[in-house]
């Protein structure tokens, strides 16, 4: 607005018109209080009289305060609009940021256990498990992409939880196979041990788990230098809750920690500490964020203590449904009375394993000292009570695992089982380790169930059976399919799977070449018909469609089942609109995949 007084200033209006102005437009507001205040335009039109050369001056006053006002809230709103754009446009950067590093993480552990199943490919035992460890990635990428494409999901921030049957102890191994390529890249050590773990069968969604376990472990092993270490502990307390199991999962490092004031604001969206900014550290600021909504959404809690330069410890707490047939621990006959040996550096896990094997029905005893244990085994020996097993953690200080079971295998000949308890790895050790008298091996952290396995299997007890997945076993021998799928590769795997289920399968690229084959066809000569969606001449709807309306009896009746990577609810509904009968998602999950075909052929 402009000054009123300095431009109605009778010598100011002769200077403007002087200058050739004839008309001064001025603005301003007037008012005894702010919120009485109108905006006022003047206008000020002059003249010169030609009879007596005076300038005359007509002025015209209007209240604007409305439009003013108006055109303010209008300026306000672009300014806001603006504004809200370049959030959206961080945001999505942002995102695609975070994105890039959840997915890298599985990604790693699949490329680095796929190099090492092909560089070891003539031993079984270790490709069988970078291949399952591989799957195990493979599946937590998917669950990633999965929320990615679920857009509708992300965008109105909702995320529902599927509680489903899951086992603790799968699930922490898993996380394990995940994180270890990390933790090894950056040279740290990881300590993961458990706590009276007495159920591990319990009702939640194992996926949201593995997402916050992940994220912590992650933010764990980014934020600590080379040389530091992570722990993962895993602990149940009792619960007055029948049918309820108080679980506590504690992930602590030694790293850079957190200034005091940034600790207050980790769990909001995009905060990073600016310590880490500066160091380089990429991230988003998301990661924590998104935990803590996971962990509330499950109803439990999340909370942080952290120091500058000497690191973080995340506490999680769930209460979790337990499943109605509990894996309790049941006293093994024949080691009743036995004498059990633990040999581990750490208090807890000597601790926590000896607990577990006194319920097994062993005599159990522990040191924290390789020295000590092989004066021990040998001093039972003598008096005539010797340790029946032994179990011993593979990285302690002064004498190593592997040494100490050498030393122990000496003193007590080839009776008594040695087990070597690790976090880490083993197949690199394995040849070694069984020259050094090793009997099997077992990945931390031990479980009642991991215990009781390799107890058994080390003394025999164990029944070895082929682990045959259950897909494998689906009969369709004699069945007709006709196969559509414009990817070679996609429909090579797809053709030796339901080879494998005993299928007689024809193939099409395309959908034109699809309905060119039925129009060709006897009548009932297919069963079924497997579509995919994205094809390039004719996609996998309109040949639906005109396959449908095809002059013959058996088109309305065949089952045309959507094999496609267009996996979001809507894909699903245009799917079934389309004539199609079911939807199977790509990457193709076994067990859906052959239920979804039982159902509409049988076996």
């Amino acid at each position: 607005m402009e000054d009123y007084t300095a431009i109605v200033n009778i010598e100011n209006l002769i200077g403007c018109y002087e200058q050739g102005e004839r008309e001064v437009v001025a603005e301003y507001w007037v008012g005894d209080s702010e919120q009485n205040q109108i905006c006022v335009r003047q206008s000020f039109v002059m003249t010169r009289d030609e009879d007596t050369g005076d300038i005359m001056v007509m002025a015209l006053t209007k209240d604007i305060t409305e439009q003013v006002r108006k055109q303010r809230e209008q300026t306000q709103a672009l300014q806001d609009a603006l504004m809200q754009a370049q959030h959206a446009n961080r945001a999505k950067t942002t995102f695609l940021s975070n994105m890039s590093h959840d997915i890298r993480t599985p990604m790693n552990a699949i490329i680095g256990f796929s190099t090492i199943a092909v560089s070891h490919i003539d031993n079984k035992d270790q490709v069988m498990d970078c291949l399952q460890k591989v799957l195990s990635s493979s599946n937590h990428l998917l669950s990633l992409i999965n929320d990615v494409l679920d857009m509708s999901r992300i965008e109105s921030g909702k995320v529902q939880i599927k509680e489903q049957e899951c086992n603790i102890s799968e699930l922490i191994h898993n996380l394990v196979n995940i994180i270890q390529p990390q933790v090894k890249a950056k040279q740290l050590e990881l300590f993961i041990d458990t706590f009276d773990v007495t159920n591990e069968d319990v009702i939640a969604d194992p996926l949201k788990l593995n997402q916050v376990f992940i994220n912590l472990l992650s933010n764990a092993v980014k934020y600590t230098p080379a040389g530091g270490t992570v722990s993962f502990r895993i602990m149940q307390k009792s619960t007055f809750r029948h049918g309820y199991g108080d679980y506590t999962f504690i992930v602590k490092d030694n790293g850079i920690g957190m200034s005091p004031s940034f600790v207050e604001h980790i769990f909001e969206p995009f905060e990073r500490e600016s310590t880490v900014t500066q160091s380089g550290i990429q991230g988003t600021g998301l990661g924590m964020a998104i935990t803590k909504n996971i962990v509330e959404m499950m109803n439990g809690t999340i909370t942080v203590e952290s120091e500058m330069g000497k690191g973080s410890t995340f506490t999680v707490e769930f209460e979790l449904k337990l499943q109605d047939v509990e894996q309790t621990a049941k006293q093994i006959k024949e080691l009743e009375g036995l004498r059990a040996l633990v040999v581990d550096d750490d208090f807890n896990v000597c601790d926590s394993v000896s607990r577990m094997l006194k319920q097994i029905g062993l005599r159990s005893e522990w040191t924290t000292s390789g020295r000590e244990a092989v004066y021990r085994a040998k001093t039972a020996r003598e008096e005539g009570d010797s340790y029946h097993t032994f179990i011993i953690d593979w990285q302690m200080p002064g004498l190593s695992g592997l040494e100490t079971a050498r030393k122990i295998r000496e003193t007590v000949g080839n009776e008594a089982p040695i087990i070597i308890l690790t976090a880490y790895d083993w197949t690199d050790i394995a040849e070694e380790a069984k020259a050094a008298g090793v009997t099997a091996f077992c990945a931390k952290p031990m479980f009642m169930s991991d215990l009781k396995t390799v107890l058994l299997a080390s003394n025999n007890m164990l029944e070895k059976q082929e682990e045959v997945p259950e897909w494998t076993l689906a009969d369709f021998g004699g069945k007709r399919i006709l196969l559509v799928e414009d990817i070679e590769m996609n429909r090579e795997i797809a053709q030796m799977i339901l080879e494998e289920a005993g299928f007689l399968v024809d193939t099409a690229p395309d959908g034109t070449d699809a309905v060119a084959i039925m129009e060709k066809a006897e009548e009932n000569y297919y069963d079924a018909i497997l579509m995919d969606v994205q094809m390039p001449i004719m996609d996998g709807y309109e040949a639906t469609r005109t396959i449908r309306r095809l002059h013959r009896k058996d088109v309305q009746n065949l089952p045309i089942i959507a094999m496609t990577a267009n996996a979001l609810e809507e894909d699903k509904e245009a799917a079934l609109m389309n004539g199609m009968n079911a939807h199977i998602a790509k990457p193709l999950d076994m067990d859906v995949f052959i239920s979804v075909l039982k159902r509409f052929l049988g076996t």
